[in-house]
């Protein structure tokens, strides 16, 4: 189970559709009214559905920590800072995590964005059986320097960009990781880091990650809210998503069959959207 693309309650879409066009570099995938769907070579990062009545998500309530946008290289990450720097648009930060180097901002309703780039895994570290992982600072100058010489601008996002991870808010963390890794089947890759757990599957560092910085015991947002509506986690045939609806449905936990696949909630009231890959 791999996270696929995040869908987002935007009170503007023409100025939130602008920003990931020209700030991220992402495309846009038969827009319709009220409605836009943005990614690379076809295939979608990010959905916006407009409802310009919706709120600003409250401060203390769960949600979008941010979404994760992972490039191929590192000069491809090199030229997504350009694209954001010549969009006019700052950073909220810039990390060297050891397994992966990282740019952060917010798009201009408040949501958080990660655009990064794996380094190979012969290179992560492992302490204990789990990733090791920090917050180092990034040279963003040296970052840069991956563009000298190549006779290339910013352009847009390459053909593999997609979501690598989502971070979310939570409420609890012992209640998450018995939602994600218990019942979903996630492992639990780090635990180090306070307030936070991350998981993945397939020994990556980490596809989802949860964290209690919004404050332990945080409510979910009111309905409708801007920001996060779901996150698309992609099953890899019929198979295995049939048997994920038995263990969520021996868990107690709400099920909607929609078009798109099946909507549900983690524990703190996020919204997921589960789906066969085939």
């Amino acid at each position: 189970m791999k996270p696929g693309a995040v869908r987002l309650n935007v009170a503007n879409l023409d100025r939130q559709r602008a920003f990931y066009e020209r700030a991220i570099g992402l495309d846009s995938i038969d827009p319709s009214n009220g409605f836009a769907r943005l990614g690379a070579d076809g295939a979608t990062v990010v959905e916006l559905v407009e409802s310009p009545d919706a709120g600003p998500r409250p401060p203390g309530t769960t949600g979008l920590f941010h979404l994760a946008i992972l490039v191929p290289d590192r000069e491809e990450l090199a030229a997504a800072l350009a694209r954001v720097t010549q969009a006019g648009w700052r950073l909220t930060g810039a990390s060297d995590h050891l397994v992966s180097e990282a740019l952060y901002l917010n798009d201009p309703e408040g949501n958080g964005i990660e655009i990064y780039r794996d380094r190979p895994r012969s290179e992560w570290r492992y302490d204990d059986g789990s990733v090791h992982m920090s917050t180092l600072p990034l040279d963003l100058h040296g970052l840069l320097g991956e563009l000298e010489g190549t006779q290339r601008d910013a352009g847009g996002m390459p053909a593999a960009t997609r979501i690598g991870h989502v971070h979310l808010n939570v409420a609890d963390l012992a209640d998450s990781e018995a939602f994600y890794s218990g019942v979903l089947g996630f492992d639990v890759t780090v635990r180090r880091y306070p307030g936070a757990l991350f998981l993945s599957t397939g020994g990556y560092h980490h596809h989802i990650g949860v964290n209690t910085w919004a404050g332990a015991g945080a409510p979910a947002p009111p309905a409708g809210s801007r920001g996060l509506e779901w996150l698309e986690l992609a099953v890899e045939d019929r198979r295995q998503l049939a048997e994920i609806v038995k263990r969520l449905e021996g868990a107690g936990v709400a099920l909607e069959r929609l078009p798109e696949g099946l909507h549900t909630h983690d524990p703190s009231g996020n919204g997921l959207l589960i789906r066969s890959a085939d």
